[in-house]
C-alpha cells in the first residue's frame, strides 16, 4: 500500500515516489527538497511530464547507488491510441496524421501487440532526449530542424493486452511491456500502429515497476505540496 512522504521525518537512502501527471522529473526533486531541506538528490530514470508511476531516487550517499539501477528492466501500462499519430508521438504534439473510426478488431491488435516481443530497432521519436553530436533531438526539432529519426536498439522482454476500448472517434489498447533499458514507449506505440496500418500514438503511460522496485512500495507527493509548488511555478512566470 502508498504511503504519503508527510510519513517521514527523514529520507531514506533509495526512495520510491509516484510521480504525477503534469510534473517533471525534476520537479518532483525540487518539491522534495522544499520540505526536507537542500539534500543532495538523484534520480535512475526520468519520467516524462505527461508519463506517472516509479521513480527510484537516491538521497545523499545514495546518490551512489543509482549506476547500479539504471540499467535495470522497467514495467509499463500504456494506453496507444489509434486513429492518430503526432509530432511528439503522445498527446502533447501536433496531428499530423489521422483516421477517424479505425475500426480494428481486437483479435489483430491482440496479435500485432505480441508481435512486438523482442524486437530489436525501432526509430526514435525527434521530441525525445536521445542526443545527436552533443544535443537533444528535442531541440532540433524545437528550432525546426531536420534530421533523421535515428534508429536504437529496444528489447520488449514480455508483452500483454490488458484491455481494448472504443474512445471515438478512435480506439485504444492498454498493453503491459516490461522492456530493458532505452526502450521508448512511444516508438512501440507507433511501431504498433504500423503494423496494423493505422496512425497510433501514446496516450497515456504509468511505470510500475523497476527491476525488483514496485508501484505499491512509492511514497505519493500530497496534494498540498504540489499545489503549493504549482502556485509557485505560476508566480514566478507572471514576474518574468
Amino acid at each position: 500500500m502508498q504511503k504519503d512522504l508527510q510519513q517521514l521525518d527523514t529520507l531514506p537512502e533509495i526512495l520510491l515516489v509516484d510521480k504525477l501527471l503534469g510534473i517533471s522529473s525534476f520537479d518532483v526533486i525540487r518539491i522534495i527538497q522544499k520540505h526536507f531541506g537542500k539534500l543532495k538528490i538523484g534520480h535512475a530514470g526520468t519520467l516524462d511530464p505527461l508519463a506517472t508511476g516509479l521513480m527510484i531516487l537516491g538521497v545523499g550517499k545514495g546518490t551512489k547507488k543509482l549506476s547500479e539501477l539504471i540499467g535495470l528492466d522497467k514495467v509499463y501500462i500504456a494506453d496507444i491510441l489509434f486513429g492518430q499519430q503526432t509530432t511528439t508521438s503522445d498527446m502533447e504534439g501536433e496531428v499530423i496524421n489521422e483516421k477517424k473510426f479505425p475500426d480494428l478488431k481486437e483479435k489483430h491488435v491482440e496479435e500485432a501487440v505480441y508481435s512486438l516481443t523482442y524486437i530489436s530497432e525501432l526509430p526514435v521519436s525527434l521530441y525525445s532526449a536521445l542526443k545527436k553530436d552533443g544535443k537533444p533531438l528535442y531541440q532540433y526539432a524545437r528550432e525546426g530542424k531536420e534530421v533523421e529519426n535515428p534508429l536504437k536498439p529496444m528489447k520488449v522482454l514480455q508483452v500483454s493486452m490488458l484491455d481494448f476500448y472504443n474512445k471515438e472517434p478512435f480506439q485504444i489498447a492498454r498493453v503491459r511491456f516490461q522492456v530493458s533499458k532505452g526502450t521508448y514507449i512511444r516508438s512501440l506505440a507507433e511501431e504498433l500502429g504500423r503494423r496494423l496500418d493505422v496512425p497510433a500514438t501514446l496516450f497515456s503511460l504509468r511505470r510500475t515497476r523497476v527491476g525488483d522496485f514496485d508501484l505499491e512500495d512509492a511514497y505519493t507527493i500530497p496534494k498540498a505540496w504540489l499545489e503549493e509548488f504549482q502556485n509557485y511555478k505560476k508566480d514566478k512566470k507572471n514576474k518574468v
